[in-house]
């Protein structure tokens, strides 16, 4: 009997439950939803990965309504769309002071899809705002999700331009600085490297290097090629080898914009002014300038970077830089805005500020690095315009060279990228880990270096054939129609800020401007035996060429004396303007002495004795070799070339006064062509020795200058000796 009876309840329980889940499958789901009300869970839609999460973080912007809205999703225990749910929205957290935070409907309502969403306003100060959406279950217990939106500034648009603007302004300005302050007091040491380029490729490589890194640019290199090449200061094969050493040199500029010490960057300005102020001599100040200069850079670049802070999470500007992948539109990008800014190191530090701020991917900096490359040439090429035909080629090369390594890399940028990330320093390759953010600036600048560093071993085996294929592109032409009537052909203005090479270029002006009127001291006698009124005129032509070169030349040197300039350049431009002056004296003897003697001797027809002939003739010999030792002397300064030319001068003087004699003994003995040509015969004696004067002037300027030196070292260490034997013999009364 018992057992009969729980028997019966258990098949009562089972017919119970076999009925309820037949009823339940019969019933909509909605019925379903409301019997399982209790099971409701608040989500926030995470759009991107197709999920949910409980916490969303928005970027938008303070006094503003934010760019989309709050939105939520209820699910039931299937994870299916729960409608007509109310979700209520509150403010948990606002910044202090900021008023006019408003949620625009803190009730709603789920639609169909199961989503509720609301607008935001946020108030007038920029920093966090918390918000939270929750729903209430039957038990009671609530279902929370929370939002975090970091408001930017209201006017955070204009404090970005502000920024960038000022901060590229001191990054450019610092620089110059830098760059200013390291020619100045390396200026010397520039020009011996170049001096003593070869034919070697790998010396004029490593010379390039050097030399950049000196000058803190490779356009300021390539335009200082331009003009050696264009005063034959060296030939444009040997300027390829440099070329490619420059594009190498200009990238440590990067490296050190990658080091990160901006927080240091006021601590190395004051470190600048410091050394300035306490320099007692210009090459420390210059060295202090050149600290300055670096200190300003860094904060040029720390003022860049916090005014770009805000567009980390502007997502136009997210959207903008995702075109930058396009290798076409970064390279074009890079190209233009180095071209316009003049300075590939500005527009790299710019790359680098982005990078560190996560804005950027690697894979997107490395074209802008390739177009800012390629970029950099046009200041080469704006530098050739008026230049020779090897100056031109020179501008020519350095676009040609970038161009191949742009063609060679664009291909394999990703590869290249991860290329760049095995030799890099890197905690992670996701663009929104911060630890990222902190590798990116040392991934683009050896990306930068390493393309340098590649292109040069790809091009320098060939850089013969290279000489030869630019030169059949830019032949020679007709030097006819290449000059132009008086026109300098060395001084060139871009170097008046390296007063160390813009003198040297003073110099083969001066050499130039010396060998012309050596030519013209050949010419001149001539003209007294064989008369040719043609002749003469090319002679005046070119007298009035030297007097063009002497305004030209103490006009350029003036200018180089009004940079900061030590007192060994002062006493080079001082000598040089002498040396140019000697020289016009020169050519003014002849032009407005000499070719009025001779016309006058042809105008009265006057005739020279045989003796008289061949003594003129000799003298005028000896004048020649004087100026072409004083021009080899000026070409390499030695102090016993200028003693052995000093003392030729006084041979001639000697010689002049033996000529005059005999030119007085045979008009004793009445030689008729003697008396005839008397005055004109002593007068053209004469000239001759004052141009031999003026020729040993040349040299015996900087003997002089030497022996004063001298002579000044010698006192200052008398003095010496005398003042240590005071306070010796001060010390024994003692």
């Amino acid at each position: 009997m018992e057992r009969n009876r729980y028997f019966l309840l258990n098949l009562s329980l089972f017919l119970i439950l076999f009925l309820s889940t037949q009823i339940l499958a019969q019933l909509p789901d909605s019925a379903v939803t409301q019997i399982d009300s209790t099971h409701k869970t608040i989500k926030i839609i995470d759009e991107y990965n197709n999920n949910y999460k409980e916490t969303e973080i928005i970027y938008s912007t303070a006094n503003s309504t934010i760019e989309k809205p709050l939105k939520v999703k209820i699910l039931d225990f299937q994870n299916n769309p729960i409608e007509n749910v109310p979700v209520y929205y509150s403010i948990i957290y606002t910044p202090q002071k900021s008023i006019g935070t408003k949620i625009i409907e803190d009730t709603v309502f789920t639609n169909q899809d199961g989503i509720a969403k609301t607008d935001i306003k946020l108030g007038s100060e920029k920093g966090d705002y918390d918000f939270c959406a929750k729903i209430d279950n039957n038990n009671g217990k609530e279902n929370i999700v929370y939002f975090k939106i970091y408001a930017r500034d209201s006017s955070w648009v204009f404090y970005l331009i502000v920024g960038l603007i000022g901060g590229l302004a001191l990054f450019i300005l610092g620089m110059e600085m830098m760059s200013d302050g390291l020619k100045k007091a390396a200026g010397s040491k520039m020009r011996n490297i170049l001096s003593t380029i070869t034919n070697n490729r790998f010396l004029a490589v490593i010379a390039g290097i050097f030399v950049t890194i000196g000058m803190q640019s490779s356009s300021a290199t390539t335009v200082m090629l331009v003009s050696f090449v264009q005063a034959q200061l060296m030939t444009f094969s040997q300027s390829l080898g440099i070329i490619l050493g420059a594009s190498i040199g200009t990238t440590i500029t990067a490296q050190l914009i990658a080091f990160k010490i901006t927080d240091y960057a006021l601590l190395i300005v004051g470190i600048g002014v410091l050394i300035k102020l306490i320099a007692n001599t210009k090459k420390l100040k210059n060295i202090g300038s050149g600290i300055l200069g670096f200190g300003i850079l860094f904060l040029g670049m720390w003022l860049m970077s916090d005014s770009m802070f805000p567009l980390r999470t502007y997502k136009p500007f997210i959207d903008l830089l995702l075109h930058l992948e396009n290798p076409i539109m970064g390279i074009l990008i890079g190209t233009v805005f180095t071209a316009l800014i003049q300075s590939s190191g500005a527009f790299i530090g710019i790359v680098i500020v982005l990078g560190s701020q996560g804005l950027i991917t690697l894979e997107a900096a490395i074209p802008l690095l390739l177009g800012s490359n390629l970029g950099t040439s046009i200041t080469a090429i704006l530098a050739s315009i008026n230049s020779s035909r090897e100056a031109k080629r020179v501008a020519l090369a350095h676009s040609i060279f970038k161009i191949l390594g742009i063609i060679l890399f664009a291909w394999w940028i990703p590869s290249y990228a991860d290329l760049i990330r095995t030799f890099s320093p890197a905690t992670g390759f996701d663009i929104t880990s911060p630890d990222n953010f902190d590798a990116l600036p040392r991934q683009i600048a050896n990306a930068h270096t390493f393309f340098n560093i590649i292109l040069t071993i790809i091009l320098l085996p060939g850089i013969n054939i290279a000489a030869k294929l630019i030169t059949k592109m830019l032949p020679d032409i007709p030097e006819e129609e290449e000059e132009e009537h008086f026109k300098t052909k060395y001084l060139e203005d871009d170097l008046i800020s390296t007063p160390a090479l813009a003198l040297s270029l003073t110099k083969a002006e001066i050499i130039r401007m010396a060998s012309k009127v050596k030519t013209m001291i050949e010419e001149i006698l001539p003209m007294f035996f064989t008369y040719s009124q043609e002749k003469l005129d090319e002679i005046i032509e070119k007298e009035e060429e030297i007097d063009f070169l002497s305004v030209k030349i103490n006009r350029y040197l003036r200018k180089i004396s009004q940079e900061s300039i030590i007192e060994e350049r002062s006493d080079e431009i001082f000598q040089l303007m002498h040396t140019s002056t000697e020289i016009e004296q020169i050519g003014n003897v002849i032009a407005k002495r000499l070719v009025p003697l001779a016309k006058k001797k042809n105008k009265n027809v006057i005739h020279f004795s045989n003796d008289g002939e061949r003594e003129i003739r000799e003298y005028h010999l000896k004048t020649i070799k004087q100026m072409s030792r004083s021009i080899e002397y000026f070409k390499d300064i030695n102090l016993q070339d200028a003693k052995h030319i000093k003392q030729k001068y006084k041979k001639y003087r000697l010689m002049e006064q033996e000529l005059r004699r005999t030119h007085f003994d045979r008009l004793l003995d009445e030689v008729p062509e003697t008396v005839e040509s008397s005055q004109i015969h002593l007068e053209l004696i004469e000239l001759l020795k004052r141009i031999s004067s003026h020729a040993t002037n040349i040299a015996s300027m900087q003997l002089e200058s030497h022996e004063e030196k001298d002579k000044e070292l010698s006192l200052k260490a008398e003095l010496h000796n005398i003042e240590k034997k005071k306070k010796k013999k001060k010390n024994t009364e003692e």
